[in-house]
């Protein structure tokens, strides 16, 4: 018998894949109808009633929906209710949201109406030390050594995906997912309160290298060791900036004139 499924996919991968696009029907019909029963689902997708409750199962396990009584308006008739089937907040945010656009609208109101570039600057300052609270507990409770790695756990409880890594003369901390994406390639001032909170947790100068909002693949800062700058560069021992003679400022111009050249 022919096989018409897709081209270098084993039975097994195939029977996956069919199982994953039924559950995405059956979640989109209760997405589309509301709260459903079983009955109510096999009759709009032509399953049987073994089969819904199969896939449901799967979509409670994966916490997409939630069983609950329905709701009886007028005189109980006898029996128990029917058991309902909606979708939860985590299974609704699966699907296409405008939140992002909300969010763009909104600012681009403040930023008309409110003060232009200052008021977003503002609120995405405020904004950002709503969420600090959290990051402030968890990077203090940390050793000194270990504070990049805490706000990195503390960032991935907030949706980031975030992770600290060793780098040349400092750590980069890098977040794999950005829920304000698209909003912040508009308005880069939700990525700079960002960053200044990085640094005032960290009690360092901190440099952002990449942003996703960018269309970089990761966001990822530098975080410079103690006694280096961010530029990688180190500094001097008290960690102030030093102040120079004449000599000193022409020296240091000559060298960074020089800088990336082969010396003769």
């Amino acid at each position: 018998m022919k096989n018409d499924g897709a081209v270098g996919e084993s039975p097994q991968e195939e029977l996956a894949t069919g199982e994953r696009s039924t559950r995405n029907r059956v979640a989109r019909s209760i997405l589309d109808h509301g709260p459903s029963t079983v009955a109510d689902l096999a009759g709009r997708l032509g399953l049987t009633q073994a089969a819904v409750r199969r896939h449901l199962d799967a979509l409670v396990a994966d916490d997409v929906v939630v069983a609950r009584e329905q709701r009886v308006y007028g005189a109980r008739t006898r029996g128990r209710p029917a058991k309902v089937f909606a979708l939860t907040d985590c299974g609704r945010d699966a699907f296409d949201q405008s939140y992002d656009v909300l969010a763009a609208d909104a600012l681009r109101w403040i930023e008309e109406n409110a003060g232009g570039e200052a008021a977003v600057a503002a609120f995405a300052r405020d904004r950002m030390e709503a969420q600090a609270e959290a990051y402030r507990r968890a990077v203090e409770a940390a050793d000194p050594e270990a504070r990049t790695e805490a706000l990195a756990k503390a960032l991935t409880a907030d949706g980031y995906a975030a992770t600290a890594r060793n780098a040349p003369v400092g750590e980069q901390l890098c977040q794999h997912h950005c829920p304000v994406a698209h909003v912040a390639e508009r308005y880069p001032q939700l990525c700079e309160a960002e960053t200044e909170v990085f640094s005032r947790l960290l009690g360092t100068h901190v440099q952002r290298l990449a942003t996703i909002a960018h269309g970089d693949g990761v966001c990822t800062t530098f975080i410079p060791k103690a006694g280096h700058r961010s530029d990688g560069r180190p500094a001097d021992g008290s960690g102030r900036t030093s102040t120079t003679s004449n000599t000193d400022k022409t020296t240091s111009q000559a060298s960074a004139s020089t800088a990336g050249r082969n010396p003769a």
